[in-house]
């Protein structure tokens, strides 16, 4: 909660800065024309990217918003994002389902792994399961949800459920950066991080000590 509280201050930041503004229209004007001549392969690319980062702790694509919000629009950017998120919660389920433990542990901390897996299992409510993928990091339940064996098409219906929320709130922080709406940017941003919070604090409750 605290890293989130000091990225969202760093973005309302960067929203107010007119040099950060400058660089960026900077290089919105280098790559949207690029992307726009392979508008195909620009949203297929953007589809792998959200994908990977949602398998992967350390990656992001957060980077590519600005860039897809300025080429495609605020609604087809969601639909990419939320596209890209649901394929890489499949993959990561893929992965822990077919490949087993050894694969897993070198994507994700076996700490967090190790204490899910005795409290997520195959048998663990709809309700459960959701409140689990809405409140932990969004590379997590798929490996733990794999390697448990839960049923594929329940998976998959709370990963769209659930991401849809982050896919259009992470779409529009981005657009309120782009425009400078630095109370709109605030207010989102914080909005999600109690949400996220809560869906934590409520996790928590549900599984216990």
């Amino acid at each position: 909660m605290l890293l989130l509280l000091l990225l969202l201050g760093a973005l309302v930041l960067l929203a107010s800065s007119s040099a950060f503004q400058a660089l960026l229209s900077r290089f919105l004007s280098a790559t949207g024309p690029l992307v726009a001549e392979h508008p195909f392969w620009g949203a297929v690319l953007f589809v792998l990217l959200s994908a990977l980062s949602a398998m992967l702790a350390f990656f992001s694509s957060a980077v590519l918003v600005p860039v897809a919000i300025h080429t495609w629009g605020e609604l087809v950017c969601v639909l990419l994002l939320w596209l890209g998120w649901i394929l890489g919660g499949a993959c990561a389920y893929g992965l822990a389902r077919f490949w087993g433990r050894p694969v897993v542990r070198r994507l994700v901390s076996s700490d967090l792994l190790a204490r899910y897996e005795e409290r997520i299992s195959r048998h663990s409510t709809w309700g459960l399961v959701l409140l689990f993928q809405l409140a932990v990091p969004s590379e997590l339940p798929g490996y733990v949800l794999g390697l448990a064996r839960y049923g594929l098409r329940r998976y998959l219906a709370i990963l769209a459920l659930a991401e849809l929320p982050y896919a259009v709130g992470t779409i529009y922080l981005g657009s309120s950066l782009l425009a400078r709406r630095t109370l709109v940017l605030l207010g989102l941003g914080a909005l999600g991080i109690l949400f996220s919070a809560w869906a934590l604090h409520t996790l928590r409750r549900r599984l216990g000590p």
